[in-house]
């Protein structure tokens, strides 16, 4: 492993231990094991290191700068160590992967997050799934304080992931 990712990595846990231990569902996989699995599915660097709370699964997410040159999400299932999501992040809206997909706009998809989950968009992202879609990730900050993240289609403007509670995030913004 390079020396950026192993220094996330110690940053990552560090901080992970000084959260309360009731912020999230105890993992049975440590995050090293599942940096693995997404680093040899995706070799290159770690850029991003995620603990989230899906639906009360504990997940790992990592950002690899791929040593293809394209940024990638793998989500690592911290009950099992297997990957369970691998996203192909693009640079906007006007990507030719995502601009010959979406069908509705940003501001459409914003609504669609914010309607069901209001609040203030922190980070929106945009990206190819697995099986070639184009969606659209946004970070809402609720009014209660939390981070949640809702992905929404581009090209049917609903709602295809969302109930993901961000516990903790080391790397890019």
């Amino acid at each position: 492993m390079k020396t950026r990712t192993l220094v996330m990595l110690s940053a990552f846990v560090l901080a992970w231990c000084s959260l309360p231990t009731q912020a999230a569902p105890k993992a049975k996989v440590d995050m090293e094991s599942c940096m693995k699995s997404a680093l040899a599915k995706r070799a290159g660097e770690v850029v991003k290191l995620e603990r989230k709370d899906e639906r009360g699964v504990p997940v790992y997410e990592f950002e690899v700068l791929g040593s293809d040159g394209k940024s990638w999400e793998l989500e690592c299932d911290a009950n099992t160590g297997k990957i369970i999501e691998e996203e192909q992040e693009v640079s906007g809206a006007d990507d030719p992967l995502f601009k010959s997909k979406a069908k509705i706009g940003l501001e459409q998809a914003k609504k669609v997050a914010l309607g069901v989950y209001p609040g203030e968009v922190v980070e929106t992202e945009y990206e190819i799934e697995s099986n070639g879609d184009a969606s659209y990730e946004f970070d809402i900050k609720t009014k209660d304080g939390k981070e949640v993240k809702v992905e929404v289609d581009a090209a049917t403007g609903k709602i295809i992931e969302d109930k993901e509670t961000e516990l903790y995030q080391i790397g890019k913004e």
